[in-house]
């Protein structure tokens, strides 16, 4: 394991401890030489995340599309940046380029990407463990979610226990350690 996808808002929150959970995660990422792979901004918790990583010394990768980088929305600190067309290219790079994925406090972008690249991994086309940082519950709600989809028969058993709700750093990495995909989901008619 050498790189981890990092999902995150582009804003800080009202809650100083989701801002204080970032700083612990860029910690935990250079105190254990991994790099970050995130979306390349440098405002909300995604700066922060990338500002302490570089600020510490490790190395930071960013993908952003092409029209929010004519927006100005570009780090400039990066270590590096790949400019994509779009978004869904965006998603797909940046799981190329990781080796797990891990969702900080966010918005819908934050929600949207980490969901999408634990779809992926049903069907096969994402290797990488998927990881909500539930700092201070944040995540709660859609942890009782997948629990429902679970009760409900819209998602196995197995599979859930393929995606990890913690606010335990130590917790996540054990996790990502010992991560074995979802088998390929198949389709009986």
């Amino acid at each position: 394991m050498k790189r981890i996808a990092v999902y995150c808002g582009a804003d800080t929150g009202n809650d100083q401890t989701h801002q204080e959970a970032t700083i612990a995660l860029a910690h935990y990422l250079v105190d254990h030489e991994l790099e970050l792979v995130y979306g390349g901004g440098g405002v909300g918790l995604m700066g922060l995340l990338a500002n302490e990583v570089l600020d510490t010394g490790g190395k930071v990768h960013g993908v952003m599309p092409k029209q929010l980088v004519d927006r100005s929305a570009a780090f400039t600190r990066l270590t590096d940046l790949k400019i994509v067309d779009n978004m869904a290219t965006r998603k797909a790079t940046m799981l190329s380029l990781a080796d797990a994925c891990i969702a900080l406090p966010g918005g819908p972008g934050t929600l949207e990407e980490i969901i999408e690249a634990f779809s992926w991994a049903r069907i096969g086309n994402n290797t990488n463990p998927c990881i909500f940082f539930n700092v201070s519950g944040y995540y709660d709600p859609l942890k009782t979610m997948f629990d429902e989809m679970t009760k409900k028969d819209f998602l196995t058993a197995e599979d859930r226990k393929k995606l990890l709700f913690s606010d335990s750093l130590d917790e996540i990495f054990e996790f990502i350690a010992t991560y074995q995909p979802p088998k390929i989901r198949t389709y009986v008619q």
